[in-house]
């Protein structure tokens, strides 16, 4: 019975593996709005019901193509229980913070950019969507502000620099639609990007 489960599970997963890459792919190639389950299915080689039961609308297809973007994986981690975040928080010096919190947001940035232009096309288009991005709600944001509480306890923290202004800093300058500009718009490789925004940060965060 264990071995009948745990199939079971294994082929589940794998079904939500197919439909998520269905939907990244016809996301980018034709846009949120244009795209119906019924596209996404035919292109994961399911039937429409499958996404349904699984997923129950696009709008959650999406949710979960963007939380396994920026994990990179589909494991049920989040993001301030990678390995990599938890090194950057316990890092004894903001330099030291830096030096694993850009390389991993750099992961995340390289990933997540491709699909950018589609959440925010998608949250013109539904509300719903765009609740689960906003300034409050992203957890983009909320995983700078906890790397912006902790970089500010630092022996080497810039004097008079509150958590908000470094949370504020991480989260503009860690942003995708920054990376876009230098990567995409100006052809920088992520390596030069990269070398960069730590140069930068160190500038606006280090005393």
């Amino acid at each position: 019975m264990t071995q009948v489960k745990g199939r079971r599970a294994k082929k589940s997963r794998q079904t939500r593996r197919k439909i998520v890459e269905a939907a990244r792919e016809l996301f980018i190639e034709r846009g949120y709005g244009a795209t119906a389950l019924q596209d996404i299915a035919d292109r994961a080689g399911v039937a429409v019901q499958t996404i349904y039961f699984t997923f129950g609308n696009k709008r959650s297809v999406l949710k979960e193509l963007g939380d396994v973007t920026v994990a990179g994986d589909d494991e049920p981690v989040a993001t301030m229980d990678r390995p990599w975040f938890r090194r950057s928080l316990a890092a004894d010096t903001v330099d030291g913070q830096l030096r694993e919190l850009v390389p991993g947001a750099r992961g995340i940035l390289e990933r997540i950019a491709p699909i950018t232009e589609v959440l925010r096309t998608a949250a013109t288009i539904e509300p719903e969507v765009a609740e689960l991005w906003g300034r409050e709600s992203d957890p983009r944001f909320t995983v700078y502000a906890t790397a912006a509480e902790a970089l500010v306890t630092k022996p080497d923290a810039r004097a008079g620099l509150s958590a908000e202004e470094a949370a504020d800093v991480l989260f503009g300058l860690l942003s995708p639609e920054l990376y876009l500009v230098f990567v995409r718009d100006r052809g920088w490789s992520p390596q030069r990007w990269e070398r960069w925004v730590s140069e930068t940060l160190r500038a606006q965060l280090i005393a």
